[in-house]
């Protein structure tokens, strides 16, 4: 019997290119999506064996997904299929994703993944452990922001306001400010400036080009 899979990507040319290599890899390609929210739904209906999840995706991201799929004691495995190399993704394998591969290496490294998963072991891929780090001086203080302030950062970082962010999260404009306010926390940003997130921002232009 082959392993069901569910396939969440944002981009057409991936998502399409994914299915196509799992298809002929003889795995089971049951629903595709190209949102979070609607990733979620397929996988609460059709219950995959395995789901494949883009990071960073509309409405929901693939860490958003996946914790929604552990509180709802749903038994489908996830992988984070992206092209982020990030510390705070890197955590949650064991916890709410039991794969992690870039797709600058996918090819090489998503069959293996697979293989793992059936067999119960996690994966994190060869070249994502060698890569993934922070600035040294910001990676402790980004590592406590939760995927969601990380969201909202990278809107902030893309200029866009807080009524903006509400519209692209689909939630109120009072919930992005009471993230901001922790974003700042967490960083522990100097508050006297009124755009001191902006600023810290610009300081730091490759924060989210590791």
């Amino acid at each position: 019997m082959s392993t069901t899979i569910i396939l969440a990507d944002d981009h057409p040319l991936l998502l399409s290119g994914t299915k196509e290599f799992l298809e002929k890899k003889k795995y089971e390609v049951i629903a595709t999506a190209t949102d979070g929210n609607t990733a979620y739904n397929k996988i609460l209906e059709l219950k995959p064996d395995i789901a494949i999840l883009d990071f960073d995706m509309p409405k929901l991201n693939g860490i958003e997904v996946a914790q929604e799929i552990k509180r709802n004691n749903l038994h489908t495995k996830i992988i984070i299929l992206t092209l982020h190399k990030q510390e705070s993704i890197l955590i949650e394998v064991g916890q709410c994703i039991q794969g992690y591969v870039t797709k600058d290496s996918a090819i090489q490294e998503l069959e293996a993944c697979l293989q793992s998963l059936k067999n119960n072991i996690n994966y994190i891929g060869d070249k994502l452990k060698k890569s993934v780090h922070f600035n040294t001086n910001t990676d402790s203080k980004i590592k406590k922001l939760s995927p969601t302030e990380i969201k909202i950062l990278k809107y902030l970082n893309k200029n866009l306001n807080s009524n903006q962010i509400a519209d692209e999260l689909f939630i109120s404009r009072r919930t992005v400010e009471k993230h901001r306010s922790n974003i700042i926390k967490k960083l522990e940003i100097d508050t006297t400036n009124q755009n001191a997130l902006f600023v810290w921002l610009k300081n730091h232009p490759n924060i989210f080009n590791t």
